[in-house]
């Protein structure tokens, strides 16, 4: 492997507990019992919209997806604050570029706020390309997104490989026809990692081995 695709959110970047809190700010209104990290990787799918479905037992009404995503959002840029990178992120973007192989990083949270926050945390320059949204619905599948990202890189995809803690990371890179790992830090149950018949790791310098 010649090159790595990171995701963001519960890859590199550690946000469970921002996500979990979030969340349950979310479905307060509704009288729901609060979720703990566990409780929240069972009901956890993307589309975002469905998992929301599967949470309330019911379909979404129309224009509640909008409401409820915005809702998120204003608590989880507040609560993200605290967070920061995964504990073994730094070493394994040092290690990857020290190797002379390049990286970049895709993720479906917005563009401006992910290129701001990779600044802030002093990994900007470790990747070659940096795409968040720019546009579309927000919690939607990954892998258009990826094959324009993999076309900006000009990168053969045989020779990439995707590191993410989503089932649709691993759906998004095997889309365009390149490997993936997936990562048990994030949102998804290790037994939804397990049954998706991908790699699993438990740590991001782990991963790294399933390149060679």
């Amino acid at each position: 492997m010649k090159h790595i695709i990171w995701d963001w959110n519960g890859t590199l970047f550690h946000d469970i507990d921002a996500v979990v809190e979030a969340t349950n700010e979310v479905f307060k209104p509704y009288g729901l019992a609060a979720f703990d990290a566990d409780a929240f990787r069972a009901a956890y799918t993307r589309p975002i919209w469905v998992a929301y479905e599967r949470i309330l037992g019911r379909p979404l009404d129309d224009g509640e997806w909008v409401r409820l995503d915005a809702v998120f959002h204003d608590h989880y840029h507040r609560l993200m604050l605290s967070c920061a990178l995964a504990e073994d992120a730094l070493t394994a973007l040092r290690s990857w570029t020290d190797a002379g192989r390049t990286q970049s990083l895709l993720s479906m949270w917005t563009h401006d706020r992910l290129v701001a926050k990779a600044a802030e945390l002093g990994i900007a320059d470790y990747f070659d390309r940096i795409d968040g949204l720019n546009d579309g619905a927000p919690g939607g599948g990954k892998a258009e997104h990826m094959v324009a990202h993999i076309a900006a890189l000009r990168v053969d995809p045989s020779q990439i490989l995707v590191i993410g803690d989503s089932i649709d990371d691993a759906h998004a890179a095997e889309h365009v026809g390149a490997r993936a790992v997936l990562y048990t830090g994030g949102m998804t149950s290790r037994a939804d990692l397990d049954a998706s018949g991908f790699p699993v790791v438990e740590s991001l310098t782990t991963a790294l081995e399933w390149a060679s």
